[in-house]
C-alpha cells in the first residue's frame, strides 16, 4: 500500500462497497491498520449486510441503509471495546460486506450413477442434474461457518459443498419417492421438492438459505436405455407375425415393381418371390417350423390312423396300431368287435377291416378227416 492509501486509510469516514462481480458472496472493506473514525459514515445497500468483527469475534450486523458510527449503534462492539461514555479516537475493527440476493442458475449433478432399486427394472444407476438458487440468510453465521477470514469470497468457493450434499440427499428422495424409473419425467416437481426438503436443513447450518431447487433431468446407462428403446419399438409394432406378413408383402410388392435388370434378375427375383412365398406361407401356418439349412419344404410326416373299438357294449381308444393289437391279443378285440376310425362312415367289424385284419393271424385249416 503506497503512502498516500496509508493516508487516506486513516482519514476514511465513509464506509461502502460497490458490488460489481456477479459472484462474490463476501468482500472485506480494506483499510490501513484496520482503524475506523468515530462518526464515520456506513452505507449499506440493498441486497447487502455489514458484518463488524473485533478481534475475530463477531459483532454487529447492519441490514440497508445508512449509518453514523457511533457508541450508540454499534452496542456489541462498544461492549467488547469496554466504552462505557462513547469514544472520540479512531478504533480498529473489519468490516465485512455480504452480498444477500439470490444467486440463480447454480448447477448440480451426479459426478457418477446413483444405485437406486426400481420397482419395474430392479436394481438400476441412474444420473441426474439441475439447477437451483441460494442466497446467504444469517450472514454472522455464514461468516464463521464458511468464510472465516477470507477476504474476497465467491460462489465457486461454496458451489462444491453444496453441490455435495445434495447429490448426498439426492439417493434418500429418490429411494423414498417410490416413483419408477418410467415415470420420473412427469414428477420432476416432485422430486424436487423432496430433494430440497431434505437439503434446507444442512443449508441452514451454514446461513444459507436455499430458495429454489429443480431437478432437469434423470437418465439411465446408455445400455438401459437402448434396452428400453427395443421394448418400446416392439410395443408400436405389436402382434409381431402380423408385423412379419406384412413386411413379407410389402417385399413381394417392391420386387414386382423393380424390374430388376433383364432375364438374370427376373429369374434371381422370381426365386426370391418363391422363397418369401414359401416364408409367408409358414408364417400363415401355425406351428410351422422353418427348413434347415434352406432348400424345398418336405410334405408333413403322415400320421398313423388311431382306432375305436366298442368293447362291452362301451367306445374305447383311440388306439394305435400297436394298442390295438395288443387289445387282439388280449382278446379283448375279435374279428366281431366293431371298430372305426376317421374317414370310415360307420361301424364295421375288425375283421372286415383290412387293416385291421391282418392283425389277427391265420386261421389254420380243418383237421384232416374232421
Amino acid at each position: 500500500m503506497g503512502l498516500f492509501d496509508k493516508i487516506r486509510g486513516e482519514f476514511i469516514d465513509v464506509i461502502e462497497w460497490t458490488d460489481s462481480s456477479p459472484n462474490t458472496l463476501v468482500y472485506r472493506f480494506p483499510r490501513h491498520n484496520n482503524e475506523i473514525k468515530n462518526g464515520a459514515e456506513l452505507t449499506v445497500r440493498e441486497g447487502q449486510a455489514a458484518v463488524f468483527i473485533d478481534e475475530g469475534k463477531l459483532a454487529d450486523v447492519f441490514g440497508p441503509g445508512m449509518y453514523t458510527l457511533e457508541t450508540e449503534n454499534l452496542p456489541i462492539l462498544s461492549t467488547l471495546k469496554g466504552w462505557k461514555h462513547g469514544f472520540e479516537s479512531p478504533f480498529k475493527a473489519e468490516v465485512y460486506f455480504v452480498n444477500m440476493r439470490q444467486f440463480m442458475d447454480q448447477k448440480w449433478g451426479t459426478k457418477n450413477p446413483v444405485t437406486m432399486r426400481d420397482p419395474e427394472f430392479g436394481p438400476v444407476r441412474v444420473r441426474a442434474f439441475g439447477t437451483y438458487a441460494v442466497r446467504v440468510s444469517d450472514p454472522g453465521m455464514f461468516l464463521k461457518e464458511i468464510v472465516g477470514t477470507d477476504g474476497h469470497f465467491t460462489t465457486e468457493a461454496i458451489t462444491d459443498q453444496i453441490r455435495n450434499v445434495l447429490v448426498a440427499r439426492f439417493s434418500d428422495a429418490m429411494a423414498s419417492s417410490g416413483i419408477p424409473v418410467l415415470d420420473m419425467a412427469a414428477n420432476y416437481d416432485e422430486l424436487g421438492s423432496k430433494l430440497a426438503d431434505r437439503v434446507r436443513s444442512d443449508m441452514d447450518a451454514y446461513g444459507i438459505e436455499l430458495r429454489t431447487l429443480l431437478v432437469e433431468n434423470i437418465s439411465l446407462p446408455p445400455a438401459v436405455e437402448e434396452a428400453v428403446d427395443k421394448r418400446t419399438s416392439m410395443g408400436v409394432i405389436g402382434d409381431l407375425d402380423t408385423y412379419t406378413k406384412y413386411q413379407t408383402a410389402e417385399a413381394i410388392g417392391d420386387m414386382a415393381n423393380n424390374p430388376g435388370g433383364g432375364a438374370a434378375g427376373a429369374g434371381m427375383g422370381a426365386g426370391m418371390g418363391f422363397a418369401m412365398g414359401n416364408q409367408m406361407a409358414q408364417a400363415m401356418t401355425p406351428g410351422a417350423q422353418p427348413p434347415q439349412g434352406g432348400g424345398a419344404v418336405p410334405p408333413p410326416i403322415p400320421q398313423a390312423p388311431k382306432y375305436f373299438a366298442a368293447i362291452d357294449g362301451q367306445q374305447a381308444g383311440p388306439f394305435d396300431a400297436a394298442a390295438l393289437k395288443a387289445q387282439i391279443e388280449g382278446g379283448m378285440v375279435t374279428r366281431e368287435t366293431l371298430v372305426w376310425t376317421e374317414g370310415m362312415a360307420e361301424w364295421t367289424a375288425a375283421g372286415d377291416l383290412d387293416a385291421v385284419a391282418g392283425m389277427f393271424g391265420a386261421t389254420p385249416p380243418p383237421l384232416p378227416g374232421q
